[in-house]
């Protein structure tokens, strides 16, 4: 029988402890539910990550995996500022000649990853039915890391959309942590501006700030500690905070059939935008001479 190629999870940029867990249960979940595929995950762009990358391609080496396919588990383009992942693949697999790696599709804005978000937004305006007026007078705040490339951030406002249409809140509006504006603050600020009285509605406008991520990391303790304080500024409205999406079924879900669909697919040819651009919304062959020295 066949070994089919490994699965690699490919976290990005988070150094927490929390993020490491949250990213070995979600190896632990579909290694459980898939036997037959030898899976493992670790971040790159993390120097210092307690779960890194080349940790985990040494691991699937040392078990004898001769092809894996790493899905990033990116919402968002890093930007071209920070470590690609063909990048850290190439510098991963230099040492194990006999490993071909591709890179798979990452989740992006999937429907079902939308569908957790808006369970996110409910948990956080707390439990009972949730009528039409209430989600009239709530404005989302979608947050995400932030980047130096404007098309990566442009994949934050693309979700913003996704998450509003036909979901009957107030507005999806955007923010960042860091690298370009708005920042939290700011885009509190556009959201308090947008509150008006509903009619129908008890209550006042309210504002829900939702963390686009998967790990609750650095930068979104940062992002809940810029929330906190700027609700206490403004008292007039109501703010609540989400939390992340994390690793859960969904996104196990999602994750597998990304790695399906590039083992189907193969790797795209050489001079594809993806290939050239690192597009991380289409499988991609590692640079050549990654892993086949």
């Amino acid at each position: 029988m066949t070994t089919p190629p490994a699965l690699l999870i490919a976290g990005h940029g988070a150094r927490d402890d929390g993020a490491a867990d949250a990213l070995r249960a979600l190896v632990r979940a579909l290694g459980e539910r898939h036997p037959e595929v030898p899976v493992a995950g670790g971040f790159y762009g993390a120097p210092g990550s307690p779960a890194p990358l080349a940790d985990a391609v040494d691991g699937l080496a040392g078990r004898g995996v001769t092809e894996l396919v790493a899905v990033p588990l990116l919402l968002a383009p890093t930007g071209t500022g920070t470590e690609t992942l063909p990048a850290a693949l190439e510098r991963a697999t230099a040492g194990h000649p006999g490993l071909r790696p591709v890179c798979a599709a990452a989740p992006g804005p999937d429907p079902r990853l939308l569908d957790v978000l808006e369970r996110r937004l409910e948990e956080a305006l707390g439990a009972g039915a949730r009528t039409p007026q209430d989600r009239a007078r709530t404005t989302v705040l979608l947050v995400g890391r932030g980047a130096s490339d404007p098309h990566a951030n442009a994949e934050v406002a693309r979700a913003a959309r996704l998450l509003w249409e036909g979901r009957g809140f107030a507005g999806v509006e955007t923010a960042f942590v860091g690298q370009t504006a708005p920042d939290v603050p700011a885009g509190l600020d556009r959201c308090r501006a947008l509150a008006g009285p509903v009619p129908g509605a008890a209550g006042p406008a309210r504002v829900v700030v939702l963390p686009y991520a998967f790990f609750a990391d650095g930068p979104v303790e940062r992002l809940w500690m810029q929330t906190e304080g700027w609700a206490a500024a403004h008292p007039d409205i109501e703010v609540f905070g989400a939390q992340v999406l994390g690793t859960g079924p969904e996104v196990a879900e999602v994750v597998m059939e990304r790695y399906r669909a590039a083992v189907a697919g193969g790797a795209l040819p050489a001079g594809s935008r993806a290939a050239d651009d690192g597009d991380p919304y289409g499988p991609q062959r590692v640079a050549a001479g990654a892993g086949e020295r």
